[in-house]
């Protein structure tokens, strides 16, 4: 029985080396332009000198940089560079492998060929086999009756097959004569199909959108093109077919100059042909008889000169009022809402279905310094609710100059102040300029350790000019002023105490009792002769009072040694304040965990105002508001926004519910009331029934109109490469059936 021999060797290392074999040379004073070593490890090897020819046998293991090759056979040809390995062959590059029964590579060029093969591409989870894998770039390859798939296993539950397949990483796949099979079964032919194998951008067709609407739309289908302009600049075209309106037409560029500047553009135009006639007579009713141009636009901008200087323009414009409400099961403004500004790209802030009311623009300026601020902006607002927007207020320019409150010098007095310019708007009724300028002087006075009492006292002078030809209660006053002042006094106190706790790793808890009263007057004056864009000022003269509670948790947390660094970083890194004991291993995060407010305003002048007639009634009391937050654990919280009239009971209700657990299970529950206004529910369940299934179901539901807004109830199944869903939706005009199906490294089909 031959001995295994292990042959560390030195070897030239050629200069773009991804190496499966090295020229071996005989004696050391040989070797030249020495840079890398390799390890081989087989149980024999021997060198035929005429034919400059290395051949290894035997448990053949190759270790180069991050290559390692394991073959029964291997053979390096050193003048052609082409290396030959046979018999279970496997070469892993990094987390990438290819494996067959052959392997042929050329080590200069990075090229090859592997026969009755497989690759597997890590960072798409992604495996192709293949008659023959032929590798003919350093990130290209070409496969004859290639077998694609991102399922794991000998049996996958789907595959794309073919004739030939051309293959670019970081790129897209194209293969000809492509067939999709599920557990070998054949069900959809194509004379060629592409596919993503990337996770960098690439220019190429996005998952397409379909749908089916009876009555609204009929066949609906969208498919999108991504081009990669640069690695700063992208764009998508929007090609989509409505079956009853026509073809509409969309594109999105996107631009990214670091982070001083960056933005989207986006515009869509269709030739509606749809007849419709709805509630004719009404503000929001229409007759449409023939066909419309319809079209919507929204440019998102943001140049940030320095850290407190930028501008940035948010520009939101449709055609007409009803756009939303008959594109409002799919359009671009709903596939790109976000709550919060995380994504630079993802920036629409209205929820664009046909509840939508108005929609805004701005563009605005800003400029800040130590202890004042600049803004001017341009805003214009269109208002679907209105008969026209002729009547709507607009205001370009204003121009907002900020102090914020500060030191008055060397005295222990504060001052604040604003100063504001508006240009009012529109096209029916009156406009013209508006100036206000509202300074501010404060005196904070602390009482012992527990008190503080503040007075403040302000001016507020108003000027307006009109530019309209309307007459003001029968005569033409153009021009005017006001000078008013408010003095206020507010005192406040701050108490709290520790309690030992042992529940929930919660070692103390802190309760804290914030009183806050104030006393507010502003004098009453004649503003009969104001325009109407002009806000009045309100007189005042009314206590206003409010109580804070809150309770706040110190809890452990038992810290590995690995995790000390990490956890120290963490907690330098978020809002919570956090201590750790390095010694006993022990971390503590503090968690405010309930938090109450209650607030409400006295009126005195109410208080003392002559009745009028015998039914008439003193209500100095203002509504109570109510702010309360519980959240104990990660799987639960509450939170409610509430007011009540103590003279006729609740004004106005929003609670919101939310329980989670550590499987993922979730049910949110959300009530909305506003007296003869708005009564809302909102509950959305979702429950893992297996590790696989998922179970939802979402319910709005309008009850003061005995109406449902939407209500969908679906179920979906998750395999490791690919998952299937089906949803029912009920909304009060429509009813449909959407089927999902997702397929991992391809994306996701919709068919409504």
């Amino acid at each position: 029985m031959i001995s295994k021999l292990k042959n560390k060797l030195v070897v030239a290392c050629f200069a773009f080396g991804m190496l499966l074999f090295s020229y071996i040379k005989v004696s050391a004073d040989e070797i030249k332009d020495e840079k890398e070593s390799i390890e081989i490890e087989a149980d024999s090897m021997d060198y035929d000198y005429n034919l400059d020819t290395y051949h290894a046998k035997g448990k053949v293991v190759i270790n180069y940089s991050d290559i390692v090759l394991n073959a029964d056979d291997v053979e390096l040809d050193n003048k052609s560079k082409v290396a030959t390995a046979q018999g279970n062959v496997f070469l892993k590059m990094g987390e990438d492998y290819l494996k067959g029964d052959k392997i042929v590579f050329n080590i200069e060029e990075k090229t090859g060929v592997a026969y009755d093969g497989q690759a597997y591409y890590a960072r798409n989870h992604f495996y192709v086999r293949g008659n023959k894998i032929e590798k003919t770039g350093e990130d290209t390859y070409f496969i004859e009756q290639p077998r694609a798939t991102t399922c794991d296993g000998d049996s996958p539950d789907w595959e794309i097959a073919g004739s030939s397949m051309n293959v670019t990483i970081e790129g897209y796949g194209l293969m000809k004569n492509a067939r999709f099979l599920t557990k070998g079964l054949p069900v959809l032919y194509t004379p060629f199909v592409p596919f993503p194998a990337k996770t960098k951008r690439q220019s190429g067709f996005l998952v397409p959108y379909l749908s089916y609407s009876k009555s609204k739309d009929g066949l609906d289908i969208e498919i999108p093109f991504f081009w990669a302009i640069s690695p700063q600049m992208d764009a998508t075209f929007y090609q989509r077919y409505i079956e009853k309106r026509g073809y509409k037409q969309g594109a999105e560029f996107r631009y990214y100059l670091g982070d001083h500047s960056f933005g989207t553009w986006y515009g869509d135009f269709i030739h509606d042909g749809k007849d419709i006639t709805e509630k004719v007579g009404s503000p929001t009713g229409r007759d449409w008889d023939g066909s419309h141009d319809r079209w919507s636009y929204y440019i998102n901008h943001q140049t940030n000169f320095d850290e407190d200087f930028y501008l940035r323009t948010d520009l939101r414009k449709v055609s007409d009022k009803w756009y939303f409400k008959d594109f409002s099961s799919h359009n671009y403004y709903l596939e790109h809402y976000a709550r919060n500004e995380d994504d630079p790209f993802k920036k629409v802030p209205f929820y664009g279905d046909k509840s939508l009311r108005s929609l805004e623009s701005t563009a605005r300026i800003y400029k800040g310094w130590s202890n004042y601020n600049l803004l001017g902006m341009i805003s214009y607002t269109d208002d679907f609710a209105a008969a026209n927007n002729e009547a709507t207020l607009q205001k370009y320019p204003e121009v907002i100059f900020t102090g914020i409150k500060q030191p008055l010098f060397s005295t222990p007095l504060y001052y604040e102040m604003k100063g504001t310019y508006d240009y009012f708007h529109r096209g029916e009724g009156q406009k013209g300029h508006l100036f206000d300028f509202n300074p501010a002087v404060s005196l904070p006075i602390s009482i012992g350790r527990f008190a503080k009492i503040t007075p403040q006292f302000s001016l507020r002078e108003t000027a307006w000019e009109r530019e309209d030809d309307e007459l003001l209660f029968g005569k033409e006053k153009r021009s005017g002023n006001h000078l008013t002042y408010t003095a206020s006094v507010t005192a406040s106190s701050q108490i709290s105490r520790v309690f030992d706790m042992n529940i929930f790793d919660w070692e103390k808890v802190q309760h804290e009792i914030k009183p806050e009263i104030s006393y507010v007057y502003t004098p009453d004056f004649n503003q009969n002769d104001v325009p109407d864009y002009m806000p009045l000022a309100n007189e005042q003269n009314e206590v206003i009072w409010a109580l804070t509670n809150t309770l706040m948790a110190k809890v452990k947390h038992k810290v590995k040694d690995k995790d000390k660094g990490k956890d120290q970083k963490q907690d330098q890194d978020t809002e919570q304040n956090a201590d750790i004991n390095i010694d006993k291993q022990e971390a503590y995060s503090y968690l405010e965990f309930l938090r109450l407010k209650v607030f409400q305003t006295y009126d005195i002048n109410e208080a003392k105002r002559s009745l009028v007639t015998a039914g008439d009634k003193r209500r100095p009391f203002s509504e109570i508001g109510i702010e309360f937050d519980l959240k104990p654990h990660k799987y639960f919280s509450f939170s409610a926004r509430n007011r009540y009239d103590v003279y006729n009971g609740w004004r106005e209700m929003n609670y919101d519910l939310k329980l989670e657990d550590w499987r993922g299970d979730m049910l949110t529950l959300g009530y909305r009331y506003e007296i003869n206004r708005i009564e809302q529910i909102n509950l959305g369940i979702k429950a893992l029934i297996t590790k696989n299934l998922i179970a939802h179901y979402e319910l709005r539901r309008d009850e003061l109109n005995t109406r449902k807004m939407e209500n969908t109830i679906g179920i979906t199944y998750y395999s490791q490469c690919w998952s299937l869903g089906v949803d029912y939706s009920e909304d009060d005009d429509d009813s449909r059936v959407m089927v999902r199906i997702g397929f991992t490294g391809l994306g996701g089909l919709s068919i409504r």
